[in-house]
């Protein structure tokens, strides 16, 4: 297919999907497919079952809602054109709805990293200050931390589209990826973009870099905590109680660090990088839930309780 190209300033983008595999789409749309459908049903129904189960209102399940709910959004503002791409070979965007799209995946991603390190503060007052915990960690000091991780976000991540609208595409305006994504765009212009690449890294940084060294130092201090109890039932039952973030925390950002240095720095194949950025994109909104309904028996109960009930 050729596609002619004419102005520095596109209305339209092509999205080419995940190159030298196009003939293998139709088959990679079914991985993609159930897992979008799982990431719908599981956040969903951990929505529901935080929502209804007055157990479950404690700051760590209260954050992972707003972790579930950012999910749904993620995985609604990606996978359908996705799948309409594989699908029925759509592979044009309004250059407006690429800019929104790229925008949400970006700002809800760095929401999800504040959120996770919103959780790792729980489990480490929970641990090394247990009889502080409820009065720390009230109602209104979760929903300031939740709307701080928004604003946060929403603020750092604003000027993204504004920049790239800007940007002359006289190279082309075909992306080789399956959405559109900062650095795809960016690679596209035919300017020097040293300044944006700059405060790209600078915002990935201020949100996910910066999230992810105070989490790890919440862990030393969790376990040097961990370690200095008394007993052996005491040390695993605290642990415990932050395996199930620690599982979460490595689905999240582990494909994201691997996107992200691949994409600046590496030479990785561009099909193999941007099947990685689909994982990075689509893998934690499915698991999340998994993780948590597996590990919480409040919430394992409660969603069977959910699933098993006949309608009426």
């Amino acid at each position: 297919m050729v596609f002619n190209w004419t102005t520095s300033h596109p209305s339209t983008f092509i999205l080419v999907g995940i190159p030298g595999l196009e003939d293998f789409h139709l088959w990679i749309s079914i991985p993609f497919c159930s897992i979008y459908v799982l990431s719908i049903l599981g956040n969903g129904i951990l929505l529901v079952v935080i929502k209804t189960e007055p157990s479950l209102h404690e700051p760590m399940y209260l954050f992972l809602a707003m972790l579930a709910f950012a999910d749904l959004v993620i995985s609604t503002t990606a996978v359908p054109k996705i799948l309409c791409n594989f699908w029925f070979r759509d592979q044009t965007i309004h250059i407006n709805a690429c800019l929104a799209q790229l925008f949400l995946i970006h700002c809800l991603t760095t929401m999800e990293s504040g959120f996770m390190l919103a959780m790792a503060f729980d489990r480490y007052i929970a641990i090394c200050n247990p009889l502080r915990h409820s009065a720390i960690l009230t109602n209104q000091a979760i929903s300031m931390m939740g709307l701080s991780v928004v604003i946060r976000g929403a603020v750092l991540l604003g000027p993204h589209p504004f920049l790239l609208q800007q940007l002359p595409y006289c190279k082309t305006n075909i992306i080789s990826h399956t959405y559109c994504e900062f650095m795809a765009l960016v690679k596209l212009a035919c300017v020097d973009t040293t300044v944006i690449r700059a405060y790209g890294l600078f915002v990935i940084f201020l949100t996910g870099g910066l999230d992810f060294i105070l989490i790890i130092l919440s862990y030393i201090l969790i376990l040097r905590a961990v370690f200095s109890l008394p007993s052996k039932e005491a040390r695993i039952k605290s642990l415990g109680t932050c395996s199930s973030h620690a599982c979460v925390m490595l689905v999240f950002y582990t494909p994201a660090f691997f996107s992200f240095f691949s994409h600046r720095f590496g030479h990785v194949d561009p099909h193999i990088h941007i099947l990685i950025a689909n994982v990075y994109l689509l893998f934690p909104p499915m698991m999340n839930p998994i993780i948590y309904g597996v590990r919480t028996p409040g919430i394992r109960q409660r969603a069977l309780h959910i699933l098993a009930r006949k309608p009426v």
